[in-house]
Order: structure tokens, then C-alpha cells, then sequence
């Protein structure tokens, strides 16, 4: 038979042999796992050098079309210019002239107007109330 000493070691012994074994097996999972993360990062370093350069191009593509914007916005500020002092100008010629003609034949039309009706008061442009036919007594307008 065995004594107390002896079974506690074996206890003991047996503990030992259970630990090693879950560390034994916890590292073993860990090596898998530290293996197929390597291989992941190798993939990734494989698949980062064409990706970067497609954003490479992508960068310089997009570069060169933010050039050609700016030059057709520059342009296009030029065109606006031009078009604004060719409006002055317009106005300017064609705008003065326009209206001193609209003011003679204005004057013109009351002139002859004035003359057609001397003997009627002049026509000053202004509503007139109505006396007589549609005025009610009272001054009121209906109701």
C-alpha cells in the first residue's frame, strides 16, 4: 500500500501532468493561430503593392482633372468679364438713347393729345370718380 506522503506526490505528479498537457495544448493552438495570422499579413503585404498603386493613378487621374477644372473655371471667369462689359457697353449705347426716344415719342403723343382735346380738361393719368349713373346717394358703393 501506499503511504500518505506517497500518494500526495503521486496527486501531485498526476496535477503536473495535467497542467503540462493544457499548456502543451495551449501552445499548440497558439502556433496554428500565429500561423495562419502570418498568413494573412503575407497575403495582405502581396495585395497592398497593386492596390496602392491603382490609388497612385486614381490620385494623379483625379489631379489632373481638378488642372483641367481650374483652367475652365479661370475661363469661364474671363467669359463672365466680357460678357458684363459688353453689357455695359450695351447699355450704355443702345440703353440711352432707347429711353430718350421713348421720352420724345411721349411727349410727342401728349402733345397731340392735348391739342385733339383743348377744349376738354387735360388728362392727367389718374382714376376719376364716377358722378351720376353708378354712384348710389350717399356716397357709398354697394354693399
Amino acid at each position: 500500500m501506499l503511504t500518505g506522503g506517497q500518494v500526495a506526490g503521486l496527486i501531485v505528479a498526476v496535477f503536473w501532468a495535467v497542467l503540462v498537457a493544457f499548456v502543451a495544448f495551449t501552445l499548440l493552438k497558439l502556433a496554428r493561430l500565429l500561423d495562419e495570422a502570418g498568413k494573412v499579413v503575407r497575403d495582405i503585404g502581396d495585395q497592398a503593392g497593386p492596390l496602392l498603386d491603382d490609388m497612385t493613378r486614381t490620385v494623379k487621374r483625379a489631379d489632373e482633372q481638378l488642372g483641367r477644372t481650374d483652367v475652365i473655371t479661370k475661363q469661364v471667369a474671363g467669359v463672365t468679364q466680357n460678357v458684363s462689359a459688353v453689357t455695359t457697353v450695351m447699355t450704355s449705347v443702345v440703353g440711352g438713347p432707347l429711353v430718350k426716344a421713348a421720352a420724345f415719342s411721349y411727349g410727342v403723343r401728349k402733345a397731340i393729345g392735348s391739342r385733339e382735346g383743348e377744349g376738354r380738361p387735360a388728362d392727367t393719368g389718374r382714376p376719376r370718380l364716377e358722378s351720376g349713373r353708378g354712384a348710389r346717394k350717399g356716397g357709398r358703393g354697394r354693399r
